[in-house]
């Protein structure tokens, strides 16, 4: 047996610890740059402890919004960044760190359609703090980009992007509204089952992975109809967490090998692009289990899940795939052509989505046919 586990420098969680954010950026540097997400509202106050300056990452990020944050930050002499938001703001600070002190182009460092050049210098210091529970952004070494010119989103990678600081409080998701908290919650709760279904599972990602799970099934359904449900919101926030550790050590799957194409393809959030497709992409997982590989220890991985989420211990894989499927459909997951997913698009989304880095960590490989299915389903 033989695995890596690299994660943030420090985690910070609980209730409040958002009070404790200027203390934290002031022991790094004296000018730092705080990226939000659309709204700037809630860094305010952030702001205005540290005379910072500020950068907004209202979308997902894309190439050219990274390329203008790392010029503010060197212009500014910006020696700290932090990001006060959800995942874009996150990916977005967690980028602009690393081109601000590596110069380029970000496509010089980007996976897939860029030059996958390694980052030479060690990034700016970089803290997190999320306000949604669902990306897990805060302990990953990647910011995923859109690359609007290719249709794609990809990473930026290098184990020097690990946060310094994983600074999660719960109390900063409870302003969510129910649509964002379905979303965010069904990504955290991909990031969970995909890792540890994964090619690259690993015993250490496996405990954290089986704890996330209990918590969303228990929680999410809560959050969305009660979001001031401390409790669940807690246990909600954890669960991200646990699943973006999860998630850097262990690879994701055919969920995410889609959402790369169609998340760079259109103008739809990434947790409602997985919250679409994980019915499906685990029901074609199971499927071709059953199929082609009967023994594999992720097919009974997959009947854990459904153990878990049901609450019944003679759960099968199939059940944990009708659980899910009924979740989404309590939570109002609108289907991919909602999205502006076309039937003419799908062939050219297979493709793509075929060779996309998280494709290669799926428990087993599907057929062009079985993805073409699932996509199908999804639509």
């Amino acid at each position: 047996m033989r695995f890596e586990f690299a994660t943030a420098t420090r985690i910070v969680f609980g209730e409040g610890t958002s009070a404790t954010l200027p203390e934290l950026v002031r022991s790094f540097g004296a000018h730092p740059l705080v990226v939000t997400g659309a709204s700037t509202e809630r860094a305010a106050a952030l702001v205005s402890a540290l005379s910072a300056e500020t950068f907004a990452a209202p979308e997902e990020p894309t190439v050219d919004l990274i390329r203008e944050g790392a010029r503010h930050a060197q212009k500014s002499s910006c020696d700290v960044v932090v990001s006060l938001g959800g995942g874009s703001a996150i990916d977005a600070g967690k980028a602009i760190a690393a081109i601000a002190t590596n110069g380029g182009e970000p496509l010089d460092f980007l996976e897939v359609v860029g030059k996958g050049r390694g980052l030479v210098a060690s990034p700016l210091p970089f803290i997190a703090a999320p306000t949604t529970a669902g990306t897990g952004s805060e302990v990953t070494r990647n910011a995923v980009l859109a690359a609007t010119q290719h249709g794609v989103k990809a990473s930026l990678r290098s184990p020097l992007m690990l946060p310094r600081v994983a600074l999660v409080d719960p109390g900063l998701t409870y302003a969510l509204p129910p649509t964002i908290t379905a979303f965010t919650g069904l990504d955290a709760l991909t990031q969970l089952i995909e890792p540890y279904v994964s090619a690259r599972a690993n015993p250490l990602v496996d405990a954290i992975c089986l704890d996330g799970i209990g918590r969303v099934a228990g929680a999410l359904r809560r959050a969305y109809h009660d979001g001031a449900d401390q409790e669940a919101r807690r246990d909600m926030a954890l669960a991200s967490l646990f699943g973006g550790l999860a998630l850097a050590n262990a690879g994701l799957g055919v969920v995410h090998g889609f959402a790369s194409p169609l998340g760079g393809s259109g103008k739809a959030p990434h947790g409602a692009l997985c919250a679409a497709l994980l019915p499906h992409g685990m029901a074609a997982n199971v499927a071709a289990l059953r199929a082609r590989a009967p023994r594999h220890p992720a097919l009974e991985r997959y009947a854990t899940i459904a153990r878990l989420l049901t609450g019944r211990n003679e759960a099968s894989a199939e059940d944990g795939v009708d659980w899910v499927r009924a979740l989404c459909v309590e939570l109002n997951i609108p289907a991919l052509r909602a999205w502006g997913v076309t039937e003419a698009d799908l062939p050219g989304i297979v493709e793509k989505a075929a060779r996309a880095s998280s494709m290669q960590a799926n428990p087993l490989p599907l057929t062009g046919e079985e993805l073409l299915a699932v996509v199908m389903a999804a639509r």
